[in-house]
């Protein structure tokens, strides 16, 4: 059990450089037409870009279909490790930065300020090109210090 639990947390965390590498080059390459309504908002409720959603979650619920049912269960956890980076993604990025459902907008960690920032300068690009900032969960140092600065600033 210990196994399968690791065997998951392990997928968890290898989603944030697969992530990172298919949003710099799959979302801002070939699959642009997707997400360039995401960087260049409509107004509309539902977004090309969130034909994501499916192109992840298929992959999650074949891992745990194929898992379960055939008692592939490092399968399985794989893909419950995928479905859970999935909904982490769904709170941090949908809820938290974009707040397409107004849950947590009063929580203003550092953490919280640090991903928005990050973020917020992937989305000053509006173009494919130039971009930064592909990740989700992890904060490149630049963005914590400008975090920090501003503290500081609001202190004197």
């Amino acid at each position: 059990m210990i196994a399968y639990l690791l065997t998951m947390l392990a997928t968890f965390i290898l989603m944030e450089p697969i992530t990172w590498l298919t949003h710099k080059y799959v979302m801002h390459g070939f699959l642009w037409y997707l997400h360039e309504d995401h960087h260049n908002p409509k107004g509309n409720k539902v977004e090309k870009n969130d034909a994501f959603f499916l192109i992840f979650a298929i992959p999650s619920f074949l891992c745990i279909m194929f898992g379960v049912t055939n008692q592939y269960y490092y399968t399985a956890a794989i893909g419950f490790g995928i479905a859970l980076y999935g909904f982490a993604y769904f709170l941090v990025h949908e809820i938290i930065i974009h707040q397409r459902i107004k849950w947590f907008s009063k929580i203003n960690s550092r953490y919280i300020k640090a991903i928005r920032w990050a973020h917020k300068m992937h989305h000053k690009h509006i173009g494919k090109e130039q971009g930064e900032s592909f990740g989700m969960l992890i904060v490149a140092r630049k963005y914590w210090n400008k975090i920090r600065r501003d503290e500081a600033i609001q202190q004197q």
